[in-house]
């Protein structure tokens, strides 16, 4: 693999909000040090849409995948699925993201701890990577990222936050849940914490047969992270997260699949260092993601087998460095920068003999960028007013400009409006430049420009909260592949226009007695697949004592699978989970679980061709010491 890089020097500048005494954000504890990950800016202090998902939302969910959690717990996001195990990649794979109907072709920005998580050759996220195990809480950004964190962040950012010990000693978790078609899940976790250093480890293991013959999946996760506070001042921290996954695909019911299968290794690397006094903060990290793909395309029932399998490998490394300087009240001002190295080599192996390669290809891209925000607080933090443009220039396709600007406005102490404009890109990726007869080596960034107003109120003491959010998105030079010439040719054609709105609440109608909803309606002019019309998701949690229930409903209405006669597809989903827990308050509490999806058995497909398990059932035990 070649992974020559190329030093660029950019100067950023970013600023982000308040005064210094309200916004130590990442901070290192003067009692209790504890050093958490680096991130350019708390996203709820940006004036666009933030939805936070909290490790007991994840933990309650009793899922090992972190898509159906955030399927569920976030307005306007929706994720494909094919089957009840597993997404995939390559052809007919799932686990496609989109945001506000904005997601297909990876407008969706992955990252692990600030580090972005995508296949250097086809620019895809990598779904089955990203589990639940060891993760803290989730941050969704719900429109463009790109001031903050540049190509991919179009349509929105989702920012994996891994846990940290927090307290002295080592704590740690093991769960086993077996259920429908065979699965097994297993996951284990610790942390150690002694003064200055902590330490977390944790793995995973899923397999099943899946709901449909020639299905089956397995995957295991591996995570390490060390982080040392050297100073009051200064802290270190590095992490290696790795995953390993084997998917067989049965095709579609139309056009099924015989020996159509994939090998993933994907492995994630960083460090970082930072520092935090009393009017300045910031760091520096720098991080590698890479991949191993084997892929067997599979052949139609009757039909001879491929001789070949597909091969690739791919990388996504870079460094950012950021420091923020609080110079007056109210007043933030940071300069950093930033740089990013991506590509690849795929080629083709023949089975008989390895020697054999076919279809060879190498690429790369370098990306550089700089960008400036600057945010104002007046009349006590009444009114905050934000403005920011970011520099990024790419190898391939030259620079892009990424205005965004907004305000906070806090007309009480349990209110808050946003309202926002903001630019978001996406870059040409690799495959589209160069691989395949449809490249085109001058293709330029998707862009598109996202318009909106969002209103928060809590009352009753904060124990209810009612929230919603309106947005325009004006999308433009999307890429598409058309005719030209009698040939199929990458050109930048296409546009979209989508607008909807968001409504969500959260009531704790007693203090074991939590519900909460969100609706969810999109309207586009585009033949957007996959981007519901209308999403409702409803939970009620009810916690009596040691005992814990939990009533979930998903509803769907008129989104487009992919059926070629244009018809759409609805449906709800309940879901149950129970859950006791044994000597709660003995060192080693256990809690059995149980959890049904789809209680009605409703039959539905997300992607046409590819039903959806009906019942389900997963049960077993967690052990917390």
């Amino acid at each position: 693999m070649n992974r020559q890089l190329s030093i660029f020097i950019p100067l950023s500048l970013v600023a982000l909000c308040a005064g210094a005494s309200e916004l130590r954000r990442d901070t290192v504890g003067l009692k209790e040090v504890v050093v958490t990950a680096p991130l350019k800016t708390d996203p709820e202090l940006i004036p666009l849409n933030v939805t936070q998902v909290t490790a007991g939302q994840i933990e309650n969910s009793g899922e090992s995948s972190l898509l159906p959690v955030l399927v569920s717990k976030v307005p306007g996001l929706f994720v494909t699925e094919r089957g009840f195990a597993g997404y995939g990649v390559s052809g007919g794979s799932a686990g496609e993201v989109n945001i506000r109907g904005v997601g297909q072709g990876n407008k969706v920005l992955f990252m692990i701890d600030g580090q972005p998580q995508w296949a250097g050759v086809f620019g895809h996220s990598l779904a089955d990577t990203y589990v639940a195990n060891g993760v803290e809480r989730v941050e969704v950004v719900k429109g463009p990222s790109s001031l903050l964190y540049g190509s991919n962040a179009m349509g929105g950012s989702i920012n994996l936050i891994t846990h940290t010990q927090k307290k002295d000693g080592l704590t740690g978790r093991a769960r086993a849940l077996f259920g429908s078609f065979s699965t097994q899940k297993f996951a284990l976790s610790s942390g150690y914490k002694k003064g200055k250093f902590s330490a977390t480890l944790s793995g995973q293991l899923d397999r099943s047969n899946g709901n449909r013959e020639r299905s089956e999946f397995w995957l295991a996760n591996e995570f390490a992270q060390l982080k040392y506070a050297a100073s009051k001042s200064w802290s270190v921290a590095g992490m290696l997260d790795m995953t390993q996954t084997h998917a067989n695909n049965p095709g579609t019911l139309q056009d099924p699949l015989e020996n159509m299968w994939t090998d993933v290794f994907r492995g994630t690397g960083g460090l970082y260092v930072k520092n935090d006094y009393e009017n300045m903060d910031g760091g520096i990290q720098g991080y590698i993601n890479w991949g191993r793909n084997k892929v067997d395309d599979g052949n139609a029932p009757g039909q001879t087998p491929r001789d070949y399998i597909f091969n690739s490998t791919d990388y996504n490394m870079g460094i950012t460095a950021y420091e923020s300087f609080y110079l007056w009240k109210a007043n933030t001002f940071s300069a950093g920068v930033d740089f990013q190295h991506w590509g690849g080599h795929i080629w083709n192996i023949n089975k008989e003999d390895a020697s054999i390669r076919t279809s060879e290809a190498r690429h790369n891209v370098n990306e550089i960028a700089g960008y400036v925000m600057m945010q104002q607080g007046f009349f006590n933090d009444i009114l905050n007013i934000n403005g920011g443009v970011r520099l990024q220039h790419g190898s391939t396709y030259g620079n892009v400009w990424v205005p965004q600007a907004g305000l906070i406005v806090k007309p009480g102490h349990a209110s808050q409006i946003k309202a926002s404009f903001s630019k978001g890109f996406r870059a040409p990726n690799i495959r589209e430049l160069y691989l395949y007869p449809p490249a085109n080596p001058d293709l330029k960034p998707e862009y598109m420009l996202n318009y909106e107003v969002s209103y928060r109120q809590h009352f009753l003491d904060y124990r209810l909260m009612l929230g919603a959010a309106i947005f325009y998105i004006d999308g433009k030079n999307m890429i598409q592949t058309v005719r030209v010439d009698g040939r199929p040719h990458n050109v930048n054609t296409g546009k979209f226009h989508n607008k909807g709105f968001e409504i969500e609440a959260a009531y704790s109608i007693l203090s074991d007695l939590h519900a909460n909803a969100s609706w969810s309606y999109l309207h586009t002019d585009s033949d957007n697949l996959y981007s519901p019309k209308n999403k409702l998701c409803a939970e009620i949690t009810y916690s009596p004592g040691d005992f814990s229930f939990t009533l979930e409903d998903q509803s769907i209405w008129s989104m487009k699978n992919g059926n070629p006669d244009g018809s759409t597809e609805s449906y709800t989903l309940v879901n149950f989970r129970a859950a006791y827990t044994l000597n709660s308050g003995s060192a080693v509490p256990v809690t059995l679980s149980v959890k049904v999806d789809n209680i009605a058995n409703k039959h539905y497909q997300i992607i046409y061709g590819c039903p959806m398990p009906g019942t389900t059932i997963m049960g077993g035990a967690e052990f917390k010491f």
